[in-house]
């Protein structure tokens, strides 16, 4: 920290005499925002904490949006969110942890935290790679417990590829890859997801067909 000793400006900001600003403090905002580019989510919200100059920097709607193009997908170049670029990080890194738990509860076979993931409703749907669908909130977590028990499920050998997120105010969809074996093809996958009473539940799951070698095969997972 250096003392100024008389009015200064700091980052558009007049300190006083007597008052201490630091070297990134006075730099020129550009300078800050591609400083800050380097940082990661975390890291950008300690930040935020430190001082007023420093909030203020770091809520600099450039630096989450370069954060944004760092973390996620770069097909969202037309995308101008109505809250901001804070917000809409905040928003899809909600639903890319929510999607990534969805996952992890398939990969544990855990048909109670499957439940609470899904929105208790009747339009709720979901599409097994077996081609079936089943709609309801009732329907869709039965057919979980099956796939959940399913021998072709695996144990540990699910993987996600890449990984698709879109937001749009109340709604969100998520398209990936996954992958039961490295070697034996892919399933495309869409989940859907809508936010309610503050938290986001997924309301449609759509899973392909598995196709291996120039072949569909019938498959119950995922």
């Amino acid at each position: 920290m250096m003392p100024i000793a008389s009015k200064v400006e700091a980052n558009g900001q007049m300190c006083e005499k007597g008052e201490s600003v630091s070297m990134m403090e006075q730099l020129v905002p550009e300078i800050t925002t591609h400083a800050f580019s380097y940082l990661d989510y975390p890291s950008l919200c300690r930040l935020s904490m430190t001082n007023s100059l420093m909030r203020k920097a770091a809520n600099d709607d450039n630096a989450w949006k370069a954060l944004y193009h760092k973390d996620f997908t770069l097909e969202q170049d037309g995308v101008r969110p109505i809250n901001g670029w804070k917000a809409y990080y905040a928003a899809t890194r909600a639903i890319v942890n929510i999607n990534a738990e969805f996952f992890g509860i398939i990969r544990d076979r855990l048909l109670p935290a499957m439940g609470h993931l899904w929105l208790n409703a009747d339009y709720v749907k979901c599409i097994h790679a077996s081609g079936e669908l089943f709609s309801g909130y009732s329907a869709v977590v039965g057919s979980w417990q099956i796939v959940l028990n399913a021998e072709q499920l695996g144990d540990g050998g699910l993987q996600i590829r890449d990984v698709r997120t879109r937001v749009l105010a109340e709604i969100a969809w998520v398209t990936m890859k996954a992958y039961v074996d490295m070697d034996n093809g892919t399933f495309n996958i869409t989940n859907v997801f809508e936010h309610h009473n503050g938290r986001w539940y997924i309301v449609h799951h759509h899973c392909s067909v598995l196709l291996a070698h120039g072949n569909v095969q019938q498959i119950v997972h995922p």
